[in-house]
């Protein structure tokens, strides 16, 4: 060739540097699967629930095998040479020796595959060991009744209690974490904490448990959206754990004003303190529907404050509670621009007709739920296109999850306004709030106003006999209207008082003469019947 011109190598040589580049490309191919190995594994042995270094060994595994499976398989795919050396007539692939490889590398990767789940397996099974294990003790504090009218026998409506399967599930796990009780633990720490305590999941379990009734709901459910379900849970009530410790709301001068959940996936969420000392059932849930907490909701430990939305208060697989300051610290969704406080807002369902059903002629059914936490559902108006609005007919309220005490919510009432000065006079306030689950039969102004002066004026003046009467109107455990349809209950007083009646909770009679105008009222304590006479023990 003349000189500037391009010189062909010879056909071997430039085998041999093909062959030197497929190496360093088999090389830098199998570092890279080697490294995604060690990433996986790391990220094992990171999670919160990891089971220790085994959890390392299928990404290890897997990582060690794609390198080798990348090498022997680019390996097979080289050009074969023809015996004299030269490329054309008779070269070709060694599909034979290709085949033989990829069967290897299928066998390492299901060997791999099988090391994965059975690590994997080994620990799940263990989570659900742990949870076929537990026993649920009976509550302390049981839920009342469901009314009787609060079940409507409507088709289509959603049920009154969301079973476990259907009930809705929002969270950013990639991953449903798999914890095992008996190694679960459980930190109180932080601003305010004057005794920081750590509990185990039995520690939970033998203390006094309440049952209730309690509706969540998404702040991301659209209208008429499936993000809703109320269930009857158990749990530790949260401010009995908080008070132990030392921990005191912003009103009474505690220094934090925030309660940051963190859960074992690294979720936290933040509701306000002074929400979870108010009076409302938040709690510690262990069980929901009769049965532990499913994986998917939390197993072995979620938090819930009532009237809270769950983006600030529904921390399942709860593994620490920090007392601090919202000028302090953002939980997961404020840092992302979310509001910090989320009361729940009134809502409501058209559950039946479903959207875009095509109902037949003539008389339908329209039916569905609404809810308002703490304030409960007053009346439900619906109209068809641009007609008239029309008043629904509302089924039995369950509860409103009212935050006040009894006397303080009394004191809230303009009809009961005559009742709440004779509670202050006798020194009652702090006794009635401070009860637990109790029912108080409370007698309206106008049932007062039925009492000559004179007479009402002498029990006012006369502290020991208007304590007797008002404890006559107060039974140490909570009454169902169902219980009220034929009873016979001891009074704080000690006397006894007879009640009779059907219906969903007004229509009854107490004493044979005292009617109940107004029933099943829940406050923070106690169940109330408002009653028109003043009973007066015998």
């Amino acid at each position: 060739m003349p000189n500037g011109g391009c010189e062909q190598l010879p056909q071997a040589q430039r085998r041999r540097e093909q062959a030197d580049d497929g190496e360093d490309d088999r090389r830098a191919g199998g570092a890279g699967m080697v490294a995604f190995g060690f990433v996986g594994a790391a990220a094992a042995v990171l999670r919160p629930d990891a089971g220790g270094a085994a959890d390392a060994l299928p990404s290890l595994a897997g990582g060690f095998a794609g390198a080798l499976a990348l090498s022997v398989l680019s390996g097979r795919l080289t050009p074969a040479a023809t015996p004299s050396g030269d490329e054309g007539v008779g070269a070709g692939w060694s599909r034979r020796g290709f085949l033989l490889a990829a069967s290897a590398t299928t066998v390492a990767a299901t060997g791999a595959g099988v090391l994965g789940r059975a690590v994997n397996g080994r620990r799940g099974r263990g989570a659900a060991a742990s949870r076929n294990a537990v026993v649920l003790p009976p509550p302390a504090s049981p839920a009342p009744a469901i009314p009787r009218g609060a079940v409507l026998n409507v088709p289509g409506i959603s049920a009154f209690t969301t079973p476990n399967r259907d009930f809705y599930r929002v969270d950013t796990a990639l991953v449903v974490p798999r914890i095992d009780a008996g190694t679960w633990r459980l930190r109180i720490h932080g601003k305010g904490v004057a005794r920081p305590r750590t509990y185990t999941f039995e520690d939970l379990l033998s203390r006094p448990l309440s049952e209730r009734d309690i509706t969540l709901t998404c702040v991301s459910n659209e209208v008429g959206g499936p993000y809703a379900g109320n269930a009857r849970w158990l749990g530790v009530p949260l401010a009995e754990l908080l008070r132990e410790t030392g921990v005191r709301p912003p009103s009474q001068g505690g220094p934090a004003d925030q309660l940051v959940a963190r859960s074992v996936d690294g979720m936290t969420l933040g509701p306000p303190v002074e929400d979870v000392l108010d009076g409302r059932d938040a709690m510690l849930a262990v069980g929901m529907n009769g049965e532990p907490l499913p994986f998917d909701h939390g197993f072995p430990v979620r938090m819930l404050v009532p009237g809270l939305y769950g983006y600030v208060s529904a921390c399942k697989w709860l593994t620490d509670l920090e007392l601090t300051t919202f000028d302090a610290y953002d939980p997961y969704w404020v840092k992302r621009t979310w509001a910090r406080r989320a009361p729940v807002k009134t809502q409501s369902r058209i559950d039946t007709p479903k959207p875009f059903a095509r109902p037949p002629a003539g008389t339908v059914i329209v039916a569905g739920v609404a809810w308002a936490q703490h304030r409960g559902i007053a009346s439900v108006d619906i109209r068809v296109d641009d007609g008239p609005w029309q008043q629904a007919e509302l089924a039995a309220q369950d509860t409103v999850d009212a935050k006040d005490p009894v006397a303080t919510a009394a004191s809230n009432n303009p009809a009961l306004s005559t009742l709440v000065a004779a509670v202050k006079k006798a020194g009652l306030v702090d006794t009635l709030n401070n009860a637990r689950d109790i029912t108080v039969f409370a007698p309206t102004n106008d049932a007062f106003a039925k009492i000559p002066k004179a007479d009402l004026d002498k029990v006012l003046a006369d502290k020991a006999l208007l304590t007797k009467i008002l404890t006559y109107h107060v039974v140490g455990r909570p009454l169902t209207p169902r219980q009220l349809e034929n009873g016979s209950f001891e009074t704080l007083q000690k006397g006894m008082l007879t009640s009779s009646g059907s219906g969903s909770g007004q229509s009854y009679k107490v004493n044979g003469s005292a009617n109940v105008v107004c029933g099943n009222v829940r406050t923070a304590n106690a169940q109330v019947y408002i009653i028109d006479t003043v009973l007066m023990p015998k």
